[in-house]
C-alpha cells in the first residue's frame, strides 16, 4: 500500500469510520537488522507529544484570570464541567477534586472506612490505591492478578471478604475495565460498596455503558499523564445524591456551601479537596478533543494488536468480554521470552527503545515493596490490628501469579503512542520483528 492511501485510511480512522481496524498493511517481508546491531531505526519520526492544546485553552485561562473568581466557591467554571462530565459519562452526578488520589480518599471518607475495616484492591495497581485505605488506617487486603488481563483476578475475591470487609475497590487498570458483573454480584450478595477506581479509565465502556458509573461511586484522574489532563485534579461520579452531597462535605472541610444545592455537610470529617476554576477550565477545553482522541487511540490499538499476533510472542493483554471500548491510557503487553529464543524481556526492552520504541515494564510487586511490608510494624497498625494479624496479614499478600506477570511478562506503551498514525503503528511491529529475527545475535551483546 503506498503512503498516500495509507495516509487517507488514517484521516478516516480519526473521523470514525472503523476502517483502520482492518488487516496490517504492513509486511515484513525486509525487515533488516536491529538498531541495537548497527541497522537504522525502525521509528525516527518521535510519537504525539503530550498535552496536546491550542489557543482553546490560553482563552480560557485568560478568563478565569480576568473573571477575578479563582477557586470553585462562588466560581461558574467548575460546575460546568461537572455537569459536562457527568452527561458525557451518562452519571447523574459529578464532584471535581484535586486529584485522583483525593477522589478515591473522598469516596472513603463519605463511606467512614476507618481502623479495623478492609479494603480489597488488585496488587497490580498504582500506589494510591493502597495509600488512600492507609490514609485512613484502614487494612489494604491485596488480590492477585489475571496474568492474561493484567486485571484483578475477580475469581479469587470472594475467598479475601471478611466480616471486616467494609470496601470493593478493584481497578480498571489500563483504561481496560475489569470484571464488572462478576464485582456487581459480589457487592449485592455480600452487601458491601463497590468503588470503581476508574483514574486511567475515562470513557472506558463495559456492555456499552461507561465505568465509573456502575458501582456506588468511580474515581477518575486528571493528573499530567492521564487522557483527560488538567496537570493534577481528579473527580467522582456516582448516582446516588445522598452519597455526593456526602462526598462534597468531605472535600469541602465537612461543610456545604452557599452558592451549591448541597446544603449543609454530613458525616464526621472533612478536609480540603477542592479543584479550582483554573483546572476546571483546562477540562472543558481538554473535552472538546477528548471522545475522538479516545477513538483514534481504540483505533489504533485494534490494528496494533493484530500486528503482535501475527508476529506472535507478545501477545496483548486480554479484554473481558463484557468490554466494548478500553480507554487505552496504557497499552498493556505481554512479553514471551521463549518464543525469542530464550531473548531477557530486559535486553528486548532496550533493543526496542534503540529502534525509537519506547516501551516500561509497569507496575511491580507493591505486595512485597518494603514501603507497603513496612506497615505490619508501623506502631499505629500494630495498636489496632496486633502482631499476629498484621503477620498473618503479610503472609495472606502472596501473589505468585501476579510474580510471574511482573518478573517475566508485562510491559506498556504510553496512550500518546497510539495517537498516531497507522504507519506508526507498522513501524512498532516492524521493529518487533527485526528484534525477533535476530535475537540470538542480540543475546550475546
Amino acid at each position: 500500500m503506498d503512503k498516500s492511501r495509507r495516509d487517507f485510511i488514517g484521516k478516516l480512522a480519526l473521523a470514525g469510520t472503523g476502517l483502520a481496524v482492518g488487516l496490517p498493511t504492513f509486511t515484513f517481508a525486509d525487515s533488516g537488522k536491529p538498531a541495537i546491531l548497527g541497522g537504522t531505526k525502525a521509528y525516527t519520526a518521535g510519537f504525539p507529544g503530550w498535552p496536546i492544546f491550542n489557543q482553546l485553552e490560553e482563552k480560557g485561562l485568560v478568563d478565569v484570570l480576568n473573571s477575578g473568581q479563582w477557586g470553585r466557591l462562588g466560581g461558574q467554571v467548575m460546575p460546568k464541567f461537572e455537569a459536562a462530565y457527568a452527561q458525557t459519562l451518562g452519571a447523574k452526578h459529578c464532584l471535581g477534586v484535586s486529584s485522583g488520589t483525593s477522589a478515591l480518599y473522598t469516596i472513603l471518607g463519605a463511606l467512614d472506612i476507618g481502623p479495623g475495616d478492609e479494603v480489597i484492591m488488585p496488587v497490580y495497581t498504582f500506589i494510591a490505591t493502597y495509600n488512600v485505605a492507609v490514609l485512613n488506617y484502614a487494612l489494604p487486603v491485596f488480590v492477585d492478578t489475571d496474568m492474561e488481563s493484567f486485571q484483578i483476578d475477580a475469581t479469587k475475591v470472594e475467598s479475601a471478604i471478611t466480616k471486616q470487609t467494609k470496601v470493593l475497590m478493584p481497578v480498571h487498570i489500563g483504561g481496560s475495565p475489569f470484571d464488572i458483573d462478576h464485582f456487581l454480584q459480589l457487592s449485592k450478595k455480600h452487601d458491601i460498596p463497590l468503588v470503581e477506581d476508574a483514574c486511567q479509565a475515562h470513557l472506558a465502556e463495559w456492555k456499552g455503558k461507561k465505568v465509573g458509573t456502575y458501582g456506588l461511586a468511580g474515581a477518575f484522574s486528571f493528573q499530567s499523564s492521564k487522557n483527560l489532563n488538567c496537570a493534577e485534579g481528579g473527580a467522582i461520579t456516582t448516582n446516588d445524591a445522598d452519597f455526593l452531597k456526602t462526598c462534597y462535605g468531605f472535600h469541602n472541610q465537612g461543610q456545604g456551601g452557599s452558592t451549591t444545592s448541597y446544603g449543609t455537610g454530613s458525616g464526621t470529617r472533612g478536609t480540603n479537596l477542592r479543584l479550582t476554576e483554573f483546572q476546571g477550565s483546562l477540562l472543558l477545553s481538554q473535552m472538546t478533543r477528548f471522545e475522538q482522541q479516545a477513538e483514534l487511540r481504540n483505533k489504533n490499538a485494534a490494528y496494533l494488536s493484530k500486528i503482535l499476533r501475527e508476529i506472535g510472542g507478545v501477545e496483548p493483554a486480554k479484554l473481558y468480554q463484557g468490554t466494548t471500548k478500553s480507554a487505552y491510557h496504557l497499552y498493556m503487553f505481554r512479553y514471551f521470552s521463549e518464543q525469542f529464543g530464550g531473548l531477557s524481556r530486559e535486553k528486548f526492552m532496550e533493543a526496542l527503545n534503540a529502534e525509537g520504541v519506547p516501551c516500561a515494564i509497569g507496575y511491580g510487586q507493591m505486595n512485597k515493596d518494603e514501603y507497603v511490608t513496612s506497615l505490619a510494624k508501623n506502631p499505629h497498625y500494630l495498636k489496632v490490628y496486633g502482631e499476629k494479624k498484621m503477620k498473618e496479614w503479610l503472609e495472606s499478600s502472596h501473589c505468585p501469579q501476579n510474580d510471574k506477570l511482573t518478573s517475566e511478562q508485562s510491559l506498556w506503551f504510553s496512550q500518546t503512542m497510539l495517537l498516531g498514525s497507522q504507519d506508526d503503528m507498522d513501524q512498532i511491529g516492524k521493529a518487533i520483528r527485526k528484534i525477533k529475527e535476530h535475537a540470538s545475535a542480540i543475546a550475546k551483546l
